[in-house]
């Protein structure tokens, strides 16, 4: 039989908030895979997973996830992890591989699954949904994300404020992610567009050191790097005025 390489979501970070699914992925699989940065500390995923399943069943693997500028230093990293990975599918039937919010948004299970599927031909690729950190936040600060016919838009700011800007000039809510350390031109973003009042952003939900806040509040001090925001639109139109 074909060895299966699962990515299971395991939410923001609230070890409450993993699936039931997720939790039995991750209980049934041989290995839990978890990502690692490359200064060793521990990440929320892996300290998600230590929720659910035994230290030992837990294998870290480095993917200098901090690493932006020296490309051939990422791309070893990335090979290393590849053949780490592959060598445990090698070994055992099912190898899961735990990442952040939902392993099919922004997440590094899909760069690891492509490289997979070239080391080990015929590997079976699943994933299990995870809840993700626009819908935590929306949940903790009464946000509400869409409404009738409006569209929903998610930017990672790490692709340039301008971006984030012309997501803000269009209609509907608009989510960003990672922009902790842009968050004084996210704010002058906001201010421009007319979304500065409610608008709201987190970080660390779920966790003891969980900020959820107004985005008024921004006063361009750098914040942590996966913070998120959420910038819905004005709504006037009363109770199911966009239906």
């Amino acid at each position: 039989m074909s060895s299966r390489l699962i990515g299971v979501g395991v939410g923001p970070g609230d070890p409450e908030l993993v699936t039931v699914k997720g939790v039995n992925a991750l209980r049934a699989a041989d290995v839990v895979v978890v990502p690692v940065m490359d200064t060793g500390e521990r990440g929320r995923a892996e300290a998600t997973v230590l929720h659910y399943v035994p230290e030992d069943k837990v294998v870290r693997v480095v993917f200098a996830l901090n690493e932006r500028t020296d490309r051939a230093r990422r791309e070893a990293a990335w090979d290393a992890a590849g053949a780490t990975v592959a060598g445990l599918l090698e070994e055992h039937a099912a190898v899961a591989f735990a990442t952040i919010g939902d392993p099919n948004v922004y997440s590094t299970f899909t760069y690891l699954a492509q490289t997979i599927a070239e080391l080990v031909p015929g590997v079976v690729v699943e994933t299990v949904p995870g809840i993700t950190a626009m819908q935590d936040l929306a949940a903790r600060s009464g946000a509400v994300l869409t409404e009738g016919t409006e569209p929903l838009t998610l930017v990672p700011v790490t692709a340039g404020s301008a971006v984030l800007q012309e997501a803000l000039a269009g209609p509907g809510t608009v989510v960003a992610y990672k922009f902790g350390r842009q968050a004084a031109e996210v704010a002058q973003a906001l201010t421009r567009t007319g979304r500065l009042g409610d608008a709201v952003w987190g970080s660390a939900l779920g966790l003891p050191e969980e900020s959820v806040r107004p985005a008024a509040e921004l006063d361009g001090t750098p914040l942590p790097y996966l913070s998120t925001l959420i910038a819905p639109p004005r709504r006037d139109g009363g109770r199911g005025g966009k239906l």
